[in-house]
């Protein structure tokens, strides 16, 4: 029987990173956008769990002496992960997940190479559990990017510092002329609205910490009249471009009136009427327009779930899942 010096070695690795997969499984369930999705991840947390235990048993049977040191390693590591993570956009959280995915069925495949050489078949089929779970895992995390780049996500919702992170990344983004002028002439058409706007110049302009304490502060009542105000502005002196980025933040807000919804009449409509209007949308920012205000203002699963699921349907079809 060949050396299973490599192979063991392998299997610890995938402890390791077992362990943290499971940690940022639970933690993401804190950011699950509905009780079906909450569910889910809890399930996933638990398989990997099971998994762990696993892989423990069969390096014990190959001769490995009882680890435990690499457990609290895999749950310091997946504390660290979520820890840095809150100071980029959730996007980037997701990316780093898919790495780690992919890390894992990568690693899941070399094992039951190395098995299948060393004869040892209860290995394999570790290996073959392994490799099943994580190509799965794999393409969830290919459709909640693919929900995200559509303009969601749906699936997860993004904490507040990394709203703030996204939205601070996005004016980074944008022409030195958006933040040196049209911005700055939004502001200067309107007292009412200075305070928000010149938050955001500061944030796109400095750090995201400060963009974060003005998003924050916006939550208040005039935070929603003074964003509607700018957008008006913008649209009358022709900065189209300025009137679209406040109107995308009002949409992320949850700061749309009714009328301005994808759905006519948004507000008059039962639970069940809204379900189905909501599954009649094709486009990603019109849904995510209403899974904001749900949230923010009627807070209806049902609807929001069916937003979701309408949502998933177009980014499975973006990324050719089916």
């Amino acid at each position: 029987m060949a050396d299973t010096t490599v192979l063991t070695a392998q299997l610890r690795a995938l402890l390791l990173l077992t362990r943290t997969e499971e940690q940022v499984a639970r933690t993401r369930t804190a950011q699950a956008r509905t009780d079906a999705v909450r569910r889910e991840l809890q399930q996933n947390a638990d398989n990997a769990a099971s998994r762990t235990e696993a892989i423990t048993r069969t390096l014990r049977e190959l001769g490995g002496v009882p680890d435990v040191v690499t457990p609290a390693l895999g749950r310091l590591g997946a504390v660290v992960k979520a820890t840095v993570e809150q100071a980029g956009p959730l996007d980037e959280a997701l990316l780093s997940d898919l790495s780690l995915e992919h890390q894992l069925l990568d690693r899941a495949t070399y094992l039951k190479v190395l098995a299948e050489a060393a004869e040892l078949p209860r290995v394999v089929r570790l290996a073959e559990r392994l490799v099943a779970a994580h190509t799965a895992t794999v393409e969830w995390l290919t459709v909640v990017l693919a929900e995200a780049a559509l303009g969601g996500p749906a699936a997860l919702r993004a904490t507040p510092l990394q709203r703030v992170a996204g939205g601070a990344a996005r004016l980074a983004s944008m022409p030195a002329r958006y933040a040196a002028d049209s911005v700055n002439k939004v502001i200067d058409s309107t007292q009412q609205a200075a305070d928000a706007a010149q938050a955001t110049i500061d944030a796109a302009a400095a750090r995201a910490t400060t963009f974060a304490g003005a998003v924050r502060e916006s939550l208040s009542v005039g935070r929603d009249a003074s964003l509607e105000e700018a957008e008006q502005q913008a649209r009358q002196q022709g900065a189209r471009d300025t009137a679209e980025a406040l109107h995308e933040t009002r949409r992320e807000l949850g700061a749309l009136d009714a009328a301005e919804l994808p759905i006519p009449e948004y507000d008059e409509l039962t639970v069940g009427k809204a379900v189905e209007a909501v599954k009649k949308l094709d486009g990603a920012a019109d849904l995510q327009a209403v899974i904001r205000y749900e949230e923010e203002h009627k807070d209806r699963s049902s609807v929001v779930s069916a937003a979701q699921a309408r949502l998933a349907a177009l980014a499975k079809h973006a990324v050719g899942v089916s």
